[in-house]
């Protein structure tokens, strides 16, 4: 398996930066779009303004920042014009007001507005923040009033003295709000106020977020960590290989001194490798990569470090001490085998290939071989010793005799001054023992003659039967049963990398492609869920489709729906991917699911501005109709972070909608309010009509036929001398952009263009004189009418009027 890289795409956590950073003081807020002067439509709110204000998200969407839907009669007339004069101007506002909720009552609100700029320094947001305070207004009601009272009985009093009781009275609230705003402060973990004094500011900016890196971190799938992590394997076999034959075959003898320095650099390269996973990053259970160095230590402190540190502790200090047995120490170092653990959980790391595998399984089992070969010598060692004057028939004794090196009759043994054969050739002699009975039934030449030695050939043959099995005569098996997935993962990726070369793609687009699959496949583990589930009963797949998709299906949008109608949706919902940067739908294309956000976040974009932001829980799709089933989309949406979705494909959902007609009248009216952005094209010409209600003005089929002569038609020609002063007009009187026009183009100023009942009329330019001719001739038989959208003009059309 590949070490796993994680999710390193560059994301905009813009929202979930507002979400985590806003505690309870200031959890009711709504985002707008600062670059649509008209309304500043709201493109996010979040769910404590709902429960504040009684709207649900869908209905206050797309609305004006100034939340003119709040207003009531008690509603202060100059707070709202300096509202709208805050908006205008993309200054900050921060006033207390009366609101009306959904359900009429009023409640006091302290309203703060802050523009949030992106990495240019535009303002591209309005931040605003509600907070309830009818209680803290309930309560300095009675000092208001006493305050009051005094000033009645004091009208004829010295003027000096009223105006100090106004003044306490203004510092007495002045420092009941300072009080309160300490008190925030210490509460909330963001100021919503710009800093006076050269502070940083603590709102984040509307851009993708640099990730968080502390110094000298290393990344763990670097080429460096890598070539770091064989160089510990290397010595992790060291330690397996010389440990056990430095306690069984060297004991007390003198030579252990010989393995002294390389035994301290294995121990210098643990004690390098704590301090190198201290700094390394590491996937969390999100996926997302680790970066900051104080989770980096608390995970590596709760994981691997105790067994680390007891690997790397320096025994060898201890002969700086004189330490008289060195057998002890030996058996010390026996713990540093546990460094075999890490060998254990870090094995995906390498096996990548079938001859690494093939390597590691082997370089096992002669590990094995080599420690039982430790035992083996231990064995016989110790018979020696225990039946020094009469013991000569143990494996030690017979292979002397064969070597022409017996033992003396003390049984004394190589090391002690007596005669014997080499370390060197006993060694050898017990490898080949143990590699001899472990893959066969051995040959004889070294034989187990004792009760100890011949139980310890049977746990031997035991072991090497099993081996033999496993390793041996299954290895195949085991790499294709334990690293399938993998294998597949290896071919997907060479016939992606076959493709790009075969099709001469560009970098750009074969670093996409390679980045989705890697990403998709780090999700489902390559698992197709369809694919799995194909072969189950209708039955038990659609109750495993409603647990998948409980989170879509436990929407508003289907509680009237039947348990079969569900049923049947479940087996229709797939769930995709989306990386940051990538589109998800584009503006003009058939939208062909509706798409339901279960994790991170998007933005609708259109001709580069920001409509909406759309996070968890959030509803992406059109208004349905039954006859009309082509659906184009009126802009584009694109992912900000890593996003997972449920989507419902709509050929689907439309053979659902047929099968129960009950709920199919339900379905199309509760989807248009359960959306949280209207994708259908046209859909923004009923938003546009929403901002503008309340400046429309309905007129007369009388009163449109005596203001045609009133319209003027300009004609715009790309070289004419006029078209630099001409311009500016149109860019200040059109509803649309303005694009370079064609010759012979009639432009319809703003403030009189014709409006049908389905919305604006689509002939805001037009292109000849007969399409002019025709809608004239539209005004004159009364199907359409004139609007008038700003004050000035609204008095010179009434002027106008007969």
């Amino acid at each position: 398996m590949p070490v796993m890289k994680g999710l390193l795409a560059p994301q905009n956590t813009f929202l979930d930066t507002i979400a985590t950073r806003f505690d309870g003081t200031h959890s009711n807020f709504i985002l707008a779009n600062a670059q649509v002067s008209q309304g500043f439509p709201i493109v996010y709110c979040s769910d404590g303004f709902c429960e504040l204000t009684g709207f649900s998200r869908a209905e206050v969407m797309q609305k004006s920042c100034a939340c003119k839907f709040l207003y009531g009669p008690e509603s202060s007339e100059t707070i709202i014009l300096s509202i709208d004069n805050a908006l205008e101007e993309r200054k900050e506002f921060k006033d207390e007001i009366k609101f009306y909720r959904k359900t009429a009552s009023v409640f006091w609100c302290l309203l703060e507005i802050v523009p949030i700029k992106n990495e240019k320094g535009d303002v591209v947001l309005f931040l605003a923040s509600f907070k309830d305070i009818t209680d803290t207004k309930a309560k300095t009601a009675p000092e208001d009033k006493r305050e009051e009272r005094r000033r009645g009985r004091l009208k004829t009093g010295s003027p000096l003295r009223s105006t100090r009781l106004r003044s306490s009275t203004v510092l007495y609230h002045i420092s009941g709000h300072i009080h309160n705003k300490d008190k925030r402060k210490k509460k909330s973990n963001i100021k919503l106020n710009k800093n006076v004094f050269g502070d940083p500011p603590a709102l984040p900016e509307y851009k993708v977020a640099d990730a968080k890196k502390s110094k000298f971190i290393l990344l763990h799938f670097s080429t460096f960590k890598a070539g770091w992590d064989w160089l510990i394997l290397l010595a992790t076999f060291y330690v397996a290989v010389t440990v056990p034959y430095n306690v069984c075959f060297i004991g007390d003898d003198d030579l252990t001194r010989s393995t002294t320095v390389s035994d301290i650099a294995v121990e210098i390269l643990f004690i390098i490798d704590i301090v190198f996973s201290f700094r390394t990053t590491y996937v969390s259970k999100s996926g997302q990569v680790i970066f900051d160095a104080r989770l980096i230590c608390i995970h590596y402190m709760t994981t691997w470090f105790i067994i680390d540190l007891v690997a790397a502790l320096p025994f060898d200090l201890l002969y700086a001490f004189k330490v008289s047995v060195v057998s002890v120490v030996h058996l010390l170092k026996t713990v540093r085998l546990l460094r075999l653990l890490r060998l254990l959980q870090k094995m995906d790391r390498y096996s990548q290939h079938s001859t690494v595998v093939l390597t590691l399984l082997m370089s096992m089992f002669a590990l094995l071989a080599h420690w039982m070969a430790c035992i083996w010598y231990v064995i016989g060692k110790k018979e020696m010793e225990a039946n020094a004057y009469s013991w000569d028939i143990g494996w030690l004794h017979e292979l002397g005799k064969r070597l022409e090196s017996p033992y003396d009759a003390l049984g004394g043994v190589n090391g002690t001054g007596l005669s014997g054969p080499s370390l060197r050739s006993v060694y050898i002699a017990s490898l080949y023992f143990t590699l001899s009975s472990l893959t066969s039934v051995g040959f004889g030449n070294v034989s187990a003659n004792t009760d100890a030695e011949k139980i310890f050939s049977i746990c031997t043959m035991l072991i090497g039967a099993l081996m033999h099995a496993l390793v041996f005569g299954n290895v195949t098996a085991i790499i294709q049963r334990m690293y399938s997935r993998w294998s597949q993962y290896h071919t997907r990726t060479k016939d992606l990398k076959d493709f790009i070369r075969v099709h001469h793609l560009p970098q750009g687009l074969k670093q996409r492609m390679l980045e989705y699959f890697q990403t998709t496949w780090s999700v489902n583990n390559g698992i197709d869920a369809n694919e799995l589930l194909k072969d189950f009963p209708d039955e038990l797949r659609s109750d495993i489709t409603m647990h998948l998709n409980k989170e879509i299906l436990e929407l508003s949008l289907f509680a009237s729906a039947s348990r079969g109608c569900l049923r049947s949706l479940s087996l229709h919902i797939k769930t995709t991917f989306c990386a940051p940067g990538e589109y998800l739908l584009r503006q003009g294309d058939a939208l062909q699911a509706i798409f339901f956000v279960c994790s991170g976040s998007m933005e609708v974009l259109k001709d580069g501005m920001v409509l909406a932001i759309l996070g968890k829980g959030d509803l992406i799709g059109a208004n349905m109709s039954v006859d009309d089933r082509v659906i184009k989309t009126n802009a584009d949406v694109k992912a900000l972070t890593y996003c997972d979705l449920q989507c419902i494909n709509l050929s689907g959902l439309y053979e659902v909608l047929d099968l129960y007609p009950e709920y199919s009248s339900r379905f199309v009216q509760d989807i248009q309010m359960d959306l949280t952005y209207n994708l259908r094209e046209g859909h923004e010409c009923h938003v546009r009509q929403t901002h503008t209600h309340a400046h429309t003005h309905t007129h007369t089929h009388s009163s449109i036929t005596a203001l045609l002569g009133k319209i003027e038609v300009c004609s715009v020609l790309p070289h004419s001398a006029g078209l630099r002063s001409q311009r500016s007009f149109f860019a200040d009187n059109l509803m649309l952009p303005v694009q370079m026009p064609k010759p012979q183009t009639y432009i319809l100023p703003r403030h009189y263009y014709p409006r049908t009942d389905k919305g604006l009329h689509p002939g805001l330019k037009i292109n000849n004189t007969g399409d002019f001719n025709k809608a004239v001739k539209d005004l004159r038989q009364g199907k359409n009418r004139l609007l008038c959208h700003r004050k000035e003009h609204k008095t010179q059309l009434n002027q106008n009027l007969p």
